[in-house]
């Protein structure tokens, strides 16, 4: 998912656990390390107590969130199950519970949990976050406007709320106002949050690159490293930056160090990518090689890779079929629009280019602005003989100054 989304969580699980005090863990300890060991005595200390495994499930999906590591999520559901041991058909359990599978990736499970809460109790704010993410990720994004706006309607100016409100408004292409909204988040966080306002800072520095603002995104993501020089959005997104700016071995070393903190399989992807446009023809087959390994891994899995998987198998590998394959799988549990974007491209690379435009003018009729899919819409115009459209999108592309915009670049004389 968007680095947003999982931003949306840590503010929603940071305000779920606010009331517990923090456990001295070190100077350098994450919000998530300390809830998750303070949670652990509490319920040590209190085993019969439910609220005590609730808490500690939030904190071990949060920190799973910080660090990529799924283990943690095994963890939660330990916790869970504890809980509702304890307390059968608990609110606040089930609550948790319905968060533990949008944390694993099962959307639609977790709408459907998610709508039997609202029906139960249709005031509580958490729950309306709950059904904002999974209705995000399920393309209904209309739905989703509508549950983050009960959000702010029952608790005005509340992060959760803004946060995902940032999220939607980036979705519809106005960068503007997902930035105002995300200014709101950050003069709403602590100074001494250091690490929750770096990631604030993050996802803001995409936003600025994703409007072409290499300068003011690289100005922003340098704040953010001076709060928490560990934050791996940062680095991949200053690892962006510096793509944008054709500083492709600065790229490929942010990757290395984000992928280090958090290894997120995509950061491997991305590494490639950038060692690829940097000419480093060996160092990036092998980064491939590393990221199809563990893309494979998890391909049936719900919390996987499988976007970027595809589009290796896509334009790396040359293997259109297995492209297909993975993205037909993916299109079946979740219709975000960078999965259809995804998905168009594999039906591109195999000749169905009809469907292909259809798939990603459904994405783009979203309203959000990416180099990428401009530049995959305007390849797939050009094949179909709309050479206007072609020409139109992937300027369109080139002018935003992303990374992606390089492949447009490149493309240009097959199309103008």
């Amino acid at each position: 998912m968007k680095t947003i989304l999982r931003l949306a969580w840590i503010m929603n699980a940071a305000f779920v656990c606010a009331q517990i005090p923090a456990a001295p863990t070190g100077p350098n300890s994450s919000s998530a390390e300390k809830a998750v060991l303070e949670a652990k005595r509490s319920t040590a200390a209190k085993p019969e107590v439910f609220a005590g495994y609730n808490r500690l499930a939030l904190a071990l999906v949060q920190r799973g969130q910080e660090t990529a590591d799924s283990a943690y999520y095994v963890e939660a559901q330990d916790a869970v199950k504890k809980s509702l041991s304890l307390a059968p058909g608990n609110f606040d359990t089930k609550k948790v519970e319905a968060a533990l599978l949008l944390a694993e990736h099962e959307y639609r499970a977790a709408l459907e949990a998610a709508t039997a809460l609202n029906k139960k109790v249709p005031d509580d704010v958490t729950v309306y976050g709950l059904l904002t993410d999974a209705d995000i990720a399920l393309g209904n994004y209309d739905d989703a406007e509508k549950a983050a706006q009960w959000m702010l309607n029952l608790r005005p100016g509340n992060v959760p709320a803004l946060t995902r409100a940032a999220h939607l408004r980036e979705l519809f292409g106005d960068a503007e106002g997902s930035t105002e909204l995300l200014n709101m988040v950050l003069e709403s966080t602590s100074p001494e949050d250091t690490r929750e306002r770096a990631g604030v800072l993050a996802e803001l520095g995409h936003l600025r690159l994703s409007a072409g603002e290499t300068d003011r995104a690289e100005q922003v993501l340098q704040q953010a490293l001076k709060l928490n020089p560990n934050s791996a959005d940062a680095l991949e997104n200053l690892a962006a930056v510096r793509s944008a700016q054709k500083r492709y071995d600065e790229a490929a070393s942010l990757l290395r160090q984000s992928y280090a903190v958090a290894p997120r399989t995509k950061r491997l992807y991305l590494l490639g990518a950038a060692l690829a446009l940097g000419k480093h023809d060996a160092e990036a087959t092998k980064a491939f090689a590393k990221f199809e390994v563990a893309a494979s891994a998890s391909v049936h899995e719900r919390m996987n890779s499988n976007v970027q998987l595809v589009f290796y198998y896509a334009d790396q590998a040359h293997m259109p079929g297995q492209a297909l394959a993975v993205a037909t799988q993916e299109y079946s549990w979740r219709r975000d629009v960078y999965t259809l974007d995804a998905y168009a491209w594999a039906l591109h690379v195999n000749g169905k280019d009809d469907e292909a435009r259809k798939q990603v003018g459904i994405a783009l009729a979203v309203g959000i602005q990416d180099a990428s899919m401009f530049y995959h819409v305007g390849e797939i115009a050009l094949k179909l003989g709309d050479r206007a459209t072609a020409e139109r999108y992937v300027k369109q592309s080139r002018d935003l100054n992303t990374p992606a915009s390089e492949l447009a670049l490149r493309a240009r004389s097959s199309v103008e």
